[in-house]
């Protein structure tokens, strides 16, 4: 029992103290690999079983990175809690992903009793230090009193503004030594800036000024409210949309608006819309690298089009794009203010119909093309969208692999794509036992290569503890499929380094109790997919795909064909 609830004691401890701040601050579920340096706090836990679940992972790396899906998932941050030294170092990959993708997520770290510290003691590490650079803010609570203070602030620096991780590291005996019964902060507000009056004026000013406007949305921070409302902005001045790399679940892709998704890939006739647009509006994304095809997609520092940029934090706006209209504002409270926004005539609008032109081409981008093989990645990826539920979530980590995720798959639903912008490998394995943890009810499945499979394929353990019925896809084709083809263009023919040794994914699906189905032609996906979605238990399917079939648009020799062309060579 907890110490604050015997009336005969005035005392508790930083453990629940933390736990009483996780509670105030809603969190539903922590997700962690338990090590000695908090097992005050697993205690602590041990009494709020109804209220928080703690979801024991395999890996710290998993841990962290199914904490920042559920910060993608909900706004809300997710917490993950690992132990000094090696736990965190494991957990960094996830905090890395939080910052890039701006996701708000909380990372608690054990550490050495405070009497042992700067003594590079047992697995003694300096957090302050380490995270530094990828976390918004990192910090040591040395005294037990002030650990609702530094919950709330963890709350809202991770919430507000542009989202991102918070770094909190607890001494031991910080968190079993008892102390002081110390009064909780309220629940966290996020806090968020929101366009003025003066500068939507300006945004309809240039809006009815251009001839070829075109928007880009994306980025994190938005709500299902505020994507209705950006939708019925896009219709209301008949705009083409392209949403930012791995954020396609902004919009229904099956919205007449719709032109594609701006990101690794680009399909060519969208790059061309958006650099011959006059007007570029961007809500919500970075602008960064993989949106603007390595920086090439807009010019530097002003672009060739004028460029409104909103985003939730300042620090973002004239990084890299200097826009002829920069506003903060978070994406619920810019999205209110364009639906608001209303031409004067829409007959009269210069770029009617560019629109569904746009949504043609890109209709006909993600018509499948033939690749080698008995297996048609495309197809497949279009047989799967036809037979999940509109809400389904689909996630992924990184590699060529995903290519076919992205073009061929239609997402329906807000916040049913659940992928790293990092280019993270071994996130989509953790992010689908996640969002199934979050949304049992929903339909989750997994899209990973067999590399990125095997650098978290154990947390299929943690599926079947929590009996958590994902379906992971593997795609197997026997080598680090993008970096191969990296190395093909830059050194055709000298393959080193990127073959792997795979074992049958369906056995080894079958090890952890799971099902499991191989696949080697196009026509065995369907059954194979059907018997999956039957087994009500988390499954494996391995397509089984030649290392030829590179990407939906080049096969390997082509693009060894094209380093060729670049060293000179067989001319």
């Amino acid at each position: 029992m907890p110490l604050q609830n015997n009336p005969a004691s005035a005392t508790t401890t930083g453990a629940r103290l933390v736990v009483d701040a996780l509670l105030t601050h809603g969190v539903e579920r922590v997700f962690c690999v338990p090590g000695e340096s908090f097992l005050a706090v697993l205690d602590s836990l041990h009494d709020e079983t109804e209220r928080i679940q703690t979801v024991v992972c395999r890996h710290e790396a998993a841990a962290a990175n199914m904490a920042e899906a559920i910060g993608k998932l909900t706004g809300r941050p997710g917490v993950a809690l690992v132990t000094r030294g090696p736990g965190a170092t494991h957990a960094s990959i996830g905090v890395h992903t939080a910052f890039q993708d701006s996701t708000p997520m909380i990372l608690l770290i054990g550490q050495c009793a405070r009497e042992h510290l700067d003594r590079e003691a047992f697995q003694e590490i300096d957090y302050r230090r380490m995270f530094g650079q990828m976390a918004k803010w990192v910090a040591q609570i040395d005294d037990p009193r002030r650990i609702p203070e530094y919950l709330s602030h963890a709350f809202h620096t991770a919430t507000s503004g542009r989202p991102g991780p918070v770094v909190l590291s607890l001494p031991e005996d910080v968190l079993s030594d008892a102390c002081s019964v110390v009064p909780g902060a309220p629940a966290y507000h996020r806090v968020a800036a929101s366009p003025s009056a003066a500068q939507m004026a300006r945004l309809r000013q240039l809006l009815e000024g251009a001839q070829r406007p075109m928007v880009i949305a994306g980025g994190s921070g938005w709500t299902a409210e505020a994507c209705a409302d950006l939708r019925r902005f896009v219709e209301n001045w008949q705009l083409p949309i392209g949403l930012a790399f791995r954020f396609q679940d902004t919009l229904d892709n099956e919205h007449p608006n719709y032109a594609g998704d701006v990101g690794l890939g680009i399909n060519p006739a969208l790059a061309k819309r958006i650099r011959e647009a006059d007007l570029l509006l961007a809500f919500g994304p970075r602008l960064g690298e993989s949106t603007t095809g390595g920086y090439t997609l807009l010019d530097i520092p002003k672009t060739t089009q004028t460029l409104v940029h909103i985003h939730q934090g300042s620090e973002e706006l004239g990084r890299v794009y200097s826009a002829d209209l920069p506003i903060v504002s978070g994406m619920p409270e810019l999205a209110s203010l364009l639906a608001e926004l209303r031409p004067a005539s829409a007959e009269t609008l210069p770029w009617a119909g560019s629109a569904e032109e746009a949504h043609r081409a890109y209709l006909d981008w993600r018509t499948p093309r033939p690749i080698p093989g008995d297996v048609q990645m495309g197809e497949v990826i279009q047989q799967l969208r036809a037979h999940l539920p509109e809400d389904a979530i689909v996630t992924n980590g990184a590699g060529n692999y995903a290519t076919w995720l992205h073009r061929h798959f239609s997402y329906r639903h807000f916040r049913s794509q659940l992928a790293p912008t990092s280019g993270a490998m071994g996130y989509g394995v953790p992010a689908a036992i996640a969002a199934k943890s979050l949304y049992p009810q929903r339909t989750v499945v997994a899209l990973a290569g067999d590399g990125c499979f095997m650098m978290s394929a154990q947390e299929l353990a943690t599926a079947m503890q929590y009996d958590l019925h994902v379906i992971f896809i593997v795609v197997n084709n026997g080598h680090f499929g993008t970096i191969r083809m990296h190395q093909e263009r830059h050194y055709p023919n000298r393959v080193h380094g990127t073959g792997l040794t795979n074992p049958d994914f369906a056995a080894f699906a079958r090890s952890f109790g799971a099902h499991g189905e191989t696949v080697e032609r196009t026509d065995d996906f369907l059954p194979a997919l059907q018997r999956s979605l039957a087994a009500k238990r988390a499954a494996v399917i391995e397509i089984r795909m030649p290392q030829e079939a590179s990407t939906p648009g080049a096969t390997l020799e082509q693009i060894r064909e094209q380093g060729r062309k670049l060293r000179g060579e067989g001319k």
